[in-house]
């Protein structure tokens, strides 16, 4: 049943002096779109009249088949809080149809959609909690971001030591009267870097909310004269910004990972869906790490996985099962960075694991030491391959994995696939500071 109806809409647009409505949506490539209309527009919007011009958002249509609509989801109508208290702007999350009002096949969050209606037809659903990392910076004279933190903080310090505290706890506080449900927050490891872990949810509308979150911390970051990144390795020498996901199944209301019986209290369904997981980590590698950049924090050192292996506790595995069980089991994917497409990685995962479940395979030993400390050659004795290295490596094993590319659709798996092609060879063609100061002179 729907949170909002049509009428709540409308009266809510007229009672709180709504002025403009934000139509968004979102492309292949993890960016937020949006087309505003006015709140006399407002009926038309909920009529699914309003279009875009999808020739003109990368991926989608070419130029003689432009016309598209925007569906909007009345469950994501919110006001922003951040934007005027007179005059306020709401936003409502849409889906893109094609105007013989067929859902469009490029629609990132029908490719979500259709994961979790297959999970549904299992008897299943598909809940995830993300933990979003990512660096406050200082900015230039000129307003332009600079790599500069003013703060000396570390793990779980605060203020004086936090500069970025104050702006930390208003996106928590603005999220907060989103509806959202914050578990926690604190500062990272590194310098300028923070954390905000979101309560689990249905996978969309956990998706819905990592965009909005993406969203609330830039632009509120902004307006305190910060910059806000989700880069993954913005700083060398420091930690990166990952996004674990938490993830669990759920059937009948009741935790389908959970089982007492169990020596670590999970259920035969949740090792097939990790053992799935593991076999498709490389293969939805260049989703949940889609940058060029999201490879040089996929290192040793750095607090971010390299190696396809699980354990119950330890964190340099690329899957860790968190203590607490009952309706709070889970599996946690630690490789994936906040840079991604949610829609795409939620979806990718999901398919990964429903595919362990419906062949029933089995993970593989735990590994209980570090995974850090151990060579080539231990690894391979271990039977543990490795995450893809650079995206090159990465798009070529989604390209192979069948099942990952059925689950995004021939459309979205293809563009997809030649953006990111496109984006490696550009990052080939460049000639990079460290090229120049190690081989200049030298050579």
């Amino acid at each position: 049943m729907s949170r909002y109806s049509r009428e709540d809409i409308l009266r809510t647009v007229r009672d709180e002096d709504v002025q403009f409505i934000r139509m968004q949506f979102t492309d292949i490539f993890g960016q937020m779109k949006n087309v505003a209309v006015t709140a006399s527009q407002i009926e038309r919007a909920l009529d699914n009249q309003i279009m875009l011009d999808g020739s003109s958002i990368e991926g989608f249509v070419r130029i003689e088949e432009s016309d598209q609509y925007l569906w909007p989801d009345p469950d994501t109508f919110a006001i922003l809080p951040w934007r005027p208290q007179y005059g306020k702007v709401a936003r409502l999350i849409c889906d893109v149809h094609d105007p013989d009002g067929g859902a469009f096949v490029g629609d990132p969050r029908g490719v979500l959609k259709r994961a979790v209606r297959r999970a549904a037809d299992m008897g299943f659903t598909f809940n995830v909690g993300p933990e979003v990392e990512f660096f406050l910076f200082q900015t230039d004279d000129d307003g332009n971001p600079t790599t500069a933190t003013g703060d000396h903080a570390g793990y779980f310090d605060l203020g004086p030591l936090d500069h970025g505290e104050g702006t930390r706890r208003e996106i928590c506080l603005m999220l907060e009267e989103m509806g959202f449900e914050i578990e926690a927050s604190h500062h990272e490891v590194s310098a300028g870097q923070h954390e905000i872990d979101m309560k689990y949810t249905d996978a969309l509308r956990a998706a819905d909310n990592l965009m909005t979150f993406k969203l609330a911390v830039k632009t509120l970051a902004q307006k305190n004269g910060l910059h806000a990144t989700f880069m993954p390795k913005p700083v060398c020498g420091a930690a990166g910004s990952g996004m674990h996901v938490n993830m669990s199944l759920f059937r009948d209301g009741k935790n389908a990972f959970y089982d007492p019986s169990d020596p670590r209290k999970l259920s035969p369904l949740a090792y097939s869906f990790m053992a799935g997981l593991l076999a498709h980590a490389q293969g939805f590698c260049a989703l949940t790490n889609p940058l060029v950049n999201s490879y040089k924090r996929l290192i040793s050192g750095y607090e971010a996985p390299h190696s396809i292996a699980w354990s119950s506790s330890n964190r340099s595995a690329l899957i860790r099962i968190p203590a607490p069980r009952g309706q709070d089991t889970r599996l946690e994917l630690r490789s994936p960075d906040p840079s991604c497409n949610p829609y795409l990685a939620f979806a990718a995962c999901l398919a990964a694991g429903l595919d362990g479940i419906e062949r029933g395979l089995t993970p593989p030993e735990e590994i209980a030491e570090n995974l850090y400390a151990m060579d080539a050659a231990q690894l391979r004795s271990h039977g543990v391959a490795e995450l893809p290295n650079t995206l090159e490596s990465a798009v070529a094993a989604l390209e192979a994995d069948e099942v990952i590319t059925a689950a995004l659709g021939p459309h979205v798996a293809g563009q997809y696939i030649t953006g990111k092609r496109r984006e490696w060879s550009d990052y080939r063609a460049q000639v990079t500071p460290w090229e120049l100061e190690r081989y200049l002179i030298t050579y």
